[in-house]
């Protein structure tokens, strides 16, 4: 579809916060539209002038896609009512944008479907090659910064395992990368990229991974780099929760965690060396960043990543060095952070920052990123091409608890395997389908590529699927950031329940039922799932997710019907402006 250029200038009130004064585009040609949406100035240039490119979270989507941000995204306590835990108008009176504009859009889940159709798709590595070099040739020395989860989350990246994102990663010029998804491809393909394709051109870095046996860093704690005559530390923090996560022994020799006395100790070193300014590049999760900020000296801004969160603005947090910049630049490829700073006697003295969404249709492709797609694509076109179904109603993931693409799990899941009830991991990454839509193959396994994919059925007691919830539960809502381990809620089909989010741990669950009558503690139930984390199931001989949801799919006659969510019944939050 052909975007309106006059939708991209109801910007109006939003253009302090986007940087776009498009007034005089509006009856322009593409080409001149495309400069004047993305016409972003630096801050200043030369000496004492630095600028950062952040992207996150991009999950190997190397073609533009649909993505439809959360209606739940509860902050609880003091995170109540503050970023990210805002959704829809919420967020764009915080940001100071308008509905109905293509911000809005970007930004939050309002009126998604007539949204997408009218903006068109979003992110694609061409068309954010295109945005990278135009942003790179007006601060010239500008670093691109990679917050991790890159090399997984599609069906080419699990068949190439991971060398398709390598490949598109070094083309885009990242500088500098930490990690998460990353490392389920196992420690010895990681170290092999890092060591042999990312050698003298990216960077990859990680003050929290050391080995098990004598405690040694696995990768660098942090770079230093001279910029327009600044010195400028970039210390990375992958996610600390790995081996939790995602499959131990996948990572066995190595320790994660937050390791905050050990982020403080680097700081202070990188700072000693020199260090100007000093960012910190994280996969965290927003909630960890804050507390972290509050916490650690010394840290000028976090680009964040995990969470997820398409967040507009850069939060200051105090602490006792000063104040720190939080930012959190989404995910999936739709947004591109732009962060610039003035230096001046040793010291950030002033900053801009912006959140530049990546509308494909506004953007012209650059034409090596294409080609090198168009190649890694092309022995696998007719596989991922092939259409199994199609969808009458949205299909979408993202949220604290069950989308409609969880919810197609859930039911193919119960469906085939004879289950009861279905348990499906609350993965924040997956592509969204508009009604009418074909499911591929491609587009199935963006919701399912990862490398520990088995279906499994277990017989578990009524009492155990409540201690999996409140496990669950507490990970998403512990009010402690740093006890925070996982994504969002556990997605669940059959089992109706309720959730009271701010009562302690153990005590959150509640009116458990299968098909009206109420769960049984001492009674045991067919719970099917995915993605085990056991090293034992990847031994079993239990099919791959796709193979289930495939022959579900297959069986829907060529249609499948839009999906009733199972949404508990929330408790306690309502009025909430993290709930829609």
């Amino acid at each position: 579809m052909s975007l309106s250029k006059r939708d991209f200038l109801q910007v109006l009130s939003a253009a302090s916060v986007a940087g776009m004064g498009l007034t005089q585009y509006e009856d322009a040609d593409a080409a001149t539209a495309e400069q004047g949406l993305y016409d972003l100035p630096p801050l200043g240039s030369g000496p004492g002038f630095v600028s950062f490119l952040h992207m996150t979270d991009c999950h190997a989507q190397l073609k533009p896609i649909h993505f439809r941000e959360p209606s739940v995204n509860l902050g609880l306590a003091g995170m109540r009512g503050q970023l990210p835990h805002l959704v829809g108008e919420h967020l764009l009176k915080k940001a100071g944008v308008r509905p109905g504009t293509p911000l809005s859009h970007a930004y939050t889940f309002i009126d998604f479907e007539r949204a997408a159709r009218r903006y068109g798709r979003v992110g694609g590595f061409a068309h954010l090659s295109t945005l990278v070099k135009r942003m790179k040739a007006s601060r010239p020395g500008a670093l691109l910064l990679d917050g991790g989860d890159t090399w997984q989350g599609s069906a080419t990246s699990l068949w190439t395992n991971g060398q398709d994102m390598v490949d598109a990663s070094k083309l885009l010029g990242v500088d500098v990368m930490t990690g998460h998804w990353e490392f389920t491809y196992g420690m010895q393909r990681v170290k092999e990229i890092v060591e042999k394709d990312f050698a003298g051109q990216v960077d990859f870095v990680a003050q929290n991974i050391k080995t098990n046996d004598f405690g040694d860093p696995v990768f660098k704690p942090y770079v230093m780099k001279d910029m327009n005559g600044v010195k400028v530390a970039i210390v990375g923090q992958a996610f600390p929760y790995t081996p939790i996560a995602n499959p131990r022994y996948l990572v066995a020799d190595w320790e994660f965690g937050i390791q905050e006395a050990n982020m403080q100790k680097v700081v202070d070193e990188a700072r000693a060396a020199g260090a100007q300014l000093l960012v910190l590049l994280s996969h965290n999760g927003m909630d960890v960043d804050l507390k972290m900020a509050s916490r650690v000296r010394g840290i000028d801004a976090i680009f964040g990543g995990h969470t997820h969160d398409g967040v507009p603005l850069a939060v200051p947090v105090a602490n006792a060095g000063g104040t720190t910049l939080v930012t959190n630049a989404g995910s999936n490829g739709k947004f591109l952070g732009v962060m610039d700073f003035e230096v001046k006697g040793g010291k950030a003295t002033n900053y801009r920052y912006r959140l530049l969404p990546v509308f494909a249709n506004m953007l012209t492709p650059d034409a090596e990123m294409d080609a090198l797609i168009t190649k890694v694509r092309a022995p696998f076109e007719a596989k991922l091409n092939e259409k199994l179904a199609t969808t009458d109603g949205l299909l979408y993931r993202r949220g604290n608890f069950n989308g409609s693409w969880d919810q197609l799990l859930c039911d193919a899941l119960i469906d085939v395997q004879g289950a009861d009830i279905a348990f499906s991991p609350g993965f924040r990454w997956g592509t969204t389908l508009l009604p009418g839509q074909a499911i591929t193959r491609e587009l199935l396994m963006d919701q399912v590529a990862v490398t520990y994919p088995y279906a499994t059925v277990t017989q578990m007691s009524g009492e155990m699927v409540k201690t999996v919830l409140e496990d669950v539960a507490d990970n998403l809502f512990n009010p402690d950031p740093y006890y925070q381990q996982g994504g969002d809620m556990v997605r669940v089909g059959g089992l109706s329940y309720s959730i009271t989010p701010g009562e302690k741990m153990g005590s959150r669950i509640g009116d458990m039922r299968l098909h009206g009558k109420p769960i049984e503690a001492g009674k045991n139930y067919q719970v099917a799932g995915w993605a085990p984390v056991a090293e034992e199931a990847s031994k079993a001989g239990l099919k791959p997710v796709w193979e289930v949801v495939e022959t579900w799919l297959k069986n829907q006659g060529g249609r499948v019907k839009p999906r009733k969510i199972n949404t508990p019944r929330l408790v306690g939050v309502q009025g909430n402006p993290g709930l829609a």
